[in-house]
């Protein structure tokens, strides 16, 4: 009986960890507020070449940010998750952008409703739209995805859903890596 009990609560537990908005990302930022750097994938020379047009800054190629740290995002204007997340992104931006590069790629969108969503919304955080393959590496399967890339390339934390980038352990890891 025992043991029953057990179980029933062990599957409790998970179910709140998976189903409770907010549960996940607060044990997330509780427990592994710092990387594991050591076991990093690495972001090579070829990921890095994709030409990047720039919708409220000017058009670039990723390479120019090699070297730096990166907030890389893939979202879409389309994407409610991704639209979710943006509040916070423009917080972490307006905080962190002297310290790391924030590169936005808006993905199966149309530039017009990429300027409109920016605009309505008064965000300045630099989008842009990919006009290159990009690596498979780094290709989301799910939007949103963010890569926060270190400056040798190394990806730091890989985030396939929405979340909140406004807080003290996102905050923790761009401290580490500009060091």
């Amino acid at each position: 009986m025992k043991k029953n009990l057990i179980y029933i609560v062990l599957i409790a537990v998970i179910a709140v960890i998976a189903f409770v908005p907010g549960v996940k990302e607060k044990l997330q930022d509780a427990f592994f507020p710092i990387a594991t750097i050591e076991n990093a994938v690495h972001v090579t020379e070829e990921d890095y070449d994709i030409d990047l047009q720039g919708i409220n800054v000017p058009s670039t190629n990723l390479k120019t940010f090699k070297n730096k740290a990166v907030f890389l995002n893939f979202w879409g204007t389309w994407c409610p998750p991704c639209r979710k997340e943006w509040p916070s992104i423009q917080k972490l931006y307006d905080t962190r952008k002297e310290h790391v590069d924030f590169v936005l790629i808006a993905m199966n969108d149309q530039e017009d409703a990429v300027r409109k969503f920016l605009k309505e919304n008064n965000y300045t955080v630099p989008v842009y739209i990919a006009q290159s393959p990009i690596s498979e590496k780094i290709l989301p399967k799910v939007f949103p995805t963010t890569y926060l890339l270190d400056k040798d390339g190394r990806i730091i934390i890989k985030e396939d859903a929405s979340r909140d980038w406004n807080t003290e352990s996102v905050h923790q890891f761009i401290d580490n890596i500009i060091k």
